[in-house]
């Protein structure tokens, strides 16, 4: 029989509570003093009737992203069965993922289940796509720009690095020099739809997806360390999804031939690794699926393909 292991979970809220604890967990559990730096709480009202019969609230606080602002609370010190109870207990806006504490320390936090809600600094890399290629407009990233920017003009700050013909690898080489002046606290990631393509003209070339491409392997080489480059720097990561493509009209792409198969095993890919590993996952897939009208080349999203797309981020991700 394994044995269950220890895991670190910040909270600032109702599980500080003893009563509560013992509720959950059958026990008060082993807790130390702790703290959260670039956050603030936020009200949160509770609907769900045995959340609040445990606590005895029915508003609870939940985080979101405050530069220069810290949370006071504490480390609880939990089994593998305690953190599924935990995980029972927290409502629908709350969702489990990493944090870095003020000491240094990695924890496990309760954030708002919407990543792009909570945000101030968003900065968002990947390729053509998330650059806003086909759009005057900047794309799907320059009407979130505009959205974001607006609710908030004084403290919301928002920087698109992404670079037309970028893969994974390149973004995961050059994401810790992009971070650290910016101070993002949430980083979304286009899943580069480059990843999938299969290469025509150098298929051994250094960047070539078919050279080290084996779905779920490929992507944890890529995914795993931007996860951790993210997290050094206080950013939540999001992965967005790639888009649907026409393969009927793709043909011969720069060297590049996109397939349905392929983007869909890339999709499928990132989708799993991010479930298994706690990381937001937004599916980009539906706005344009079956509406070859909203794409230019098979690949690349008309002004109203972005527009399509921003839609369905800001529904699903804020």
């Amino acid at each position: 029989m394994s044995e269950s292991r220890p895991h670190s979970l910040f909270t600032f809220g109702t599980l500080m509570d003893e009563q509560v604890q013992t509720a959950l967990f059958g026990r008060a559990v082993p807790t130390s003093a702790a703290s959260l730096a670039g956050y603030t709480t936020r009200p949160l009202p509770i609907t769900d009737p045995d959340v609040i019969a445990a606590s005895g609230l029915d508003v609870h606080l939940i985080l979101e992203r405050a530069l220069g602002s810290a949370v006071e609370g504490a480390v609880l010190h939990l089994t593998d069965q305690d953190l599924a109870a935990a995980d029972a207990y927290e409502v629908d806006d709350y969702a489990r993922r990493r944090v870095v504490l003020t000491s240094g320390e990695s924890a496990w936090a309760y954030l708002d289940a919407d990543p792009l809600r909570s945000a101030q600094r968003i900065l968002v890399v990947g390729d053509s796509i998330a650059y806003g290629r086909c759009d005057p407009r900047g794309g799907w990233a320059g009407h979130l720009a505009a959205a974001h920017i607006a609710g908030n003009e004084s403290t919301h700050r928002f920087f698109n690095l992404a670079i037309p013909g970028s893969f994974l690898t390149d973004v995961r080489e050059q994401m810790p020099a992009l971070l650290a002046p910016r101070l993002p606290d949430t980083l979304l990631v286009a899943a580069g739809i480059n990843d999938s393509a299969v290469p025509l003209a150098s298929p051994h070339s250094p960047h070539s997806p078919q050279a080290a491409y084996d779905g779920p392997a490929y992507i944890a080489d890529r995914l795993g360390p931007l996860a951790a480059t993210a997290l050094g720097h206080n950013a939540r990561l999001v992965v967005l999804g790639p888009t649907w493509i026409d393969e009927t009209r793709t043909g011969d792409y720069e060297g590049l031939r996109f397939t349905q198969a392929r983007v869909r095993a890339l999709r499928e890919s990132t989708r799993s690794w991010c479930d298994e590993h706690h990381v937001d996952f937004v599916d980009m897939w539906e706005p344009l699926r079956g509406r070859p009208e909203l794409l230019v080349d098979g690949v690349h999203p008309t002004a109203e393909g972005h527009e399509a797309l921003y839609r369905h981020l800001d529904t699903t991700g804020r």
